[in-house]
């Protein structure tokens, strides 16, 4: 279920989704995006708690960036929590591989949009 986390200041805090309440095709639509799997790539090769959400070179806008953490948090992906006038991110690594377990290193580990074993044409 959906928890509001604690965070005081002008903006609502971010609402987190246990990974036990995520079906695998919510994971699985998570991960797919190229901005989304950028993210968490680049948070599971950070410190917990030391990325804010505009410290991502990502090629999208500041309201599509958020949509993006949004998903993420829906698929118990991500835990956000604000710090003064930054929105802090950690990955739920623990949390995601208890519940789809070997799914998180699969997609950090992929080489690529290509399926091993294929030969390019």
């Amino acid at each position: 279920m959906a928890k509001q986390a604690v965070g005081g200041g002008h903006r609502a805090a971010p609402v987190h989704t246990d990974p036990e309440d995520v079906s695998v095709l919510t994971a699985l639509s998570a991960v797919a995006d190229p901005v989304r799997l950028q993210l968490i790539r680049e948070l599971a090769g950070s410190a917990d708690w030391s990325r804010s959400c505009g410290s991502f070179d990502v090629p999208v806008g500041k309201a599509a960036l958020s949509h993006h953490f949004s998903v993420l948090r829906g698929a118990g992906l991500v835990e956000q929590r604000d710090e003064g006038p930054r929105r802090v991110n950690r990955l739920r690594r623990e949390e995601f591989e208890a519940r789809f377990p070997g799914l998180l290193d699969l997609v950090l580990n992929a080489d690529g949009d290509r399926p091993r074993g294929c030969d390019p044409a």
